[in-house]
């Protein structure tokens, strides 16, 4: 699984299509992205594992976030 996750991390170029958010307007969506982010983070320090898996949700947050909401 962690190859799996590994190879959709290098193949990223933008964020894909969420049927959750099929608005022109990605504020939701860039909210969410960066709860998840931070919320699978705290997870997997918790578990003591690799935080590799959240960094799908880090690269997702910062290609739809405006770049004044990221930096």
């Amino acid at each position: 699984m962690a190859e799996d996750i590994r190879a959709k991390l290098e193949r990223y170029k933008t964020a894909p299509f969420d049927s959750r958010f099929p608005n022109q307007n990605q504020t939701k969506n860039c909210w969410q992205n960066y709860l998840d982010f931070h919320r699978c983070e705290k997870a997997m320090a918790a578990k003591g594992a690799d935080a590799t898996p959240c960094q799908w949700y880090y690269r997702v947050y910062k290609s739809i976030c405006p770049t004044s909401w990221v930096s």
